[in-house]
C-alpha cells in the first residue's frame, strides 16, 4: 500500500511529460512543414526567374516597340531576388505576375511572336509555373494559418510561448496587386 501513492505519482508525471513532449512535436512539425512548402515555391519561382531571360531574348526582337513592358518584366524579376521576407517576396512576385500578364496579352499582337516555336514554348512553361506556384501558395498559407491557430490555442501557447514560436507571415498579395491589369499597345 506504501508504494501505490508513488506509482500514482509516477504515472501522471510520465502521462503529463508524454502530452507535453506531443504537443512540442506537433508544433515543430507544424512549424518544418511552413518551411517546406516555402521551399517548394522558392524552387518553382527560381524556375520561372531561369526562364524570363530566354522569354525575354526571343521577345526583344521581335516586339521592337514594347520596351516597357519588357522592362517591367526584368524589373520585377530583380525586385524577387532582392527581396528578404515572406512579405517582400509576395509582392514582387504579384508585380512579375502582372508583367508577364502584360507581356502575353501584348504578345497577341505581333503574329511573328505568337508563330515561334520557342517563345510559345516558353509561354507554356511559364503559365504551368503560375498554376503550380499558386498551388504551392495555396498549401503554404494553410500550413501557416495551422501553426498559427495551434500556437494560440491552449494549451498550446504555453509551450510556443516558452519555445519563443511566433505566428509566421501569410502569403499575401499586395493591394496593387489586385488591381486589373491594365494592356497599352505601343506602335509608335
Amino acid at each position: 500500500m506504501s508504494w501505490l501513492p508513488f506509482i500514482i505519482t509516477a504515472f501522471a508525471v510520465v502521462g503529463i511529460i508524454s502530452y507535453l513532449i506531443m504537443i512540442y512535436n506537433g508544433l515543430v512539425r507544424l512549424k518544418n512543414n511552413i518551411t517546406k512548402s516555402w521551399a517548394n515555391i522558392d524552387v518553382l519561382l527560381k524556375q520561372r526567374h531561369d526562364e524570363l531571360p530566354k522569354l525575354i531574348k526571343v521577345c526583344e526582337g521581335q516586339m521592337k516597340y514594347e520596351k516597357q513592358t519588357l522592362e517591367q518584366v526584368i524589373k520585377a524579376r530583380n525586385m524577387y531576388q532582392n527581396a528578404h521576407t515572406v512579405g517582400q517576396k509576395a509582392q514582387a512576385d504579384g508585380q512579375l505576375t502582372n508583367a508577364l500578364t502584360r507581356l502575353f496579352a501584348v504578345a497577341e499582337s505581333y503574329p511573328d511572336l505568337k508563330a515561334n516555336q520557342g517563345f510559345m514554348q516558353l509561354q507554356n512553361r511559364i503559365t504551368a509555373l503560375e498554376e503550380s506556384i499558386s498551388d504551392r501558395r495555396e498549401f503554404y498559407n494553410e500550413s501557416v494559418n495551422s501553426f498559427n491557430i495551434r500556437i494560440q490555442q491552449i494549451p498550446d501557447v504555453l509551450i510556443a510561448g516558452f519555445l519563443g514560436f511566433r505566428s509566421q507571415e501569410m502569403f499575401q498579395v499586395g493591394e496593387q496587386d489586385r488591381q486589373d491589369v491594365e494592356v497599352a499597345f505601343n506602335f509608335s
